[in-house]
């Protein structure tokens, strides 16, 4: 299939208008600006990737998200707070997981005084059905469960 020659007088005269979605966003007003156009191609392109304007939507989207990276970073919580986090979704009280062991082992996770050990982190990650590395801070090879 051949594909159609570009057509640049007409890409000249739009880009005016799409400079600003398809440039890197350097202030909060470009940022804001190519959120708005999102949410209206998101109301108009819907998850019909089919769409002509999917990759579009797309590319706005990547720009989006490197913004937000870079000025909105986001801190990765440490192994405890993950705990906590996963404990309270699922409603779980200390003497629910025996994947780390007896209530008091698991108090002492929580206050900080111990830390997981790779078999806990394991069990935790399959309980859970996360990444392991949630619970990658504080790991110790020779640290066993009580």
């Amino acid at each position: 299939m051949k594909r159609k020659a570009l057509d640049i007088p007409s890409l000249e005269a739009h880009w005016s208008d799409l400079k600003p979605l398809l440039s890197v966003y350097r202030t909060q007003a470009d940022y804001n600006r190519a959120v708005s156009a999102m949410d209206q191609l998101l109301d108009l392109v819907g998850d019909d990737e089919g769409h002509p304007l999917a990759s579009l939507l797309e590319t706005i989207g990547v720009l989006v998200e490197a913004y937000e990276k870079q000025n909105y970073p986001q801190p990765t919580p440490s192994a405890v707070e993950a705990l906590r986090l996963l404990m309270a979704e699922h409603a779980l009280s200390q003497n629910q997981l025996p994947e780390i062991g007896s209530q008091g082992v698991v108090s002492e996770v929580l206050s900080g005084r111990r830390e997981l050990n790779k078999r806990q982190v394991i069990a935790l990650a399959r309980r859970f059905g996360v990444s392991p590395l949630v619970f990658l801070d504080g790991v110790s090879d020779d640290q066993e469960a009580a």
